[in-house]
């Protein structure tokens, strides 16, 4: 049987939020490594309101993972850069929301991302853990 990813606590990150300080990967497993991810609508527009582009953040994330054959219980580490620092009480209340364990974590207010008016994006590594009769097909 192939090992459980794990999601350390060394007592440190309680103090600030919600997320492991490390996560360790067991051999055998898929990683599935996304890109920053913005909140923009399928077709290619961006909400107006913070609150809803950090869900639809967050259901583009939950897409790829789809399409990569994983979900959000599979994330060990997420990375968000905000464009405004304002923006923050409402994008942990998304998250914590969307993502109810504690992967690795880290969150950065940066002056600009790539596209104007885009406030958000997120980045996110998943893992896979096969069962051994997985492995043997």
């Amino acid at each position: 049987m192939t090992a459980a990813t794990q999601f350390i606590d060394a007592r440190v990150s309680r103090h600030i939020g919600t997320y492991s300080e490390a996560v360790a990967i067991p051999a055998g497993a898929t990683q599935v490594v996304l890109s920053g991810t913005p909140g923009l609508r399928p077709d290619g527009t961006l909400p107006e309101h913070f609150a809803e582009e950090a869900e639809q953040a967050s259901d583009n994330v939950c897409e790829a993972l789809r399409c990569a054959g994983a979900q959000l219980s599979d994330i060990v580490q997420v990375r968000s850069r905000l464009t405004d620092r304002d923006d923050i009480d409402t994008y942990v209340k998304v998250r914590k929301d969307v993502i109810s364990h504690r992967p690795a974590y880290v969150l950065a207010v940066v002056p600009q991302l790539i596209r104007p008016g885009l406030r958000l994006e997120i980045e996110a590594t998943a893992v896979v853990t096969h069962t051994a009769a997985e492995q043997h097909e």
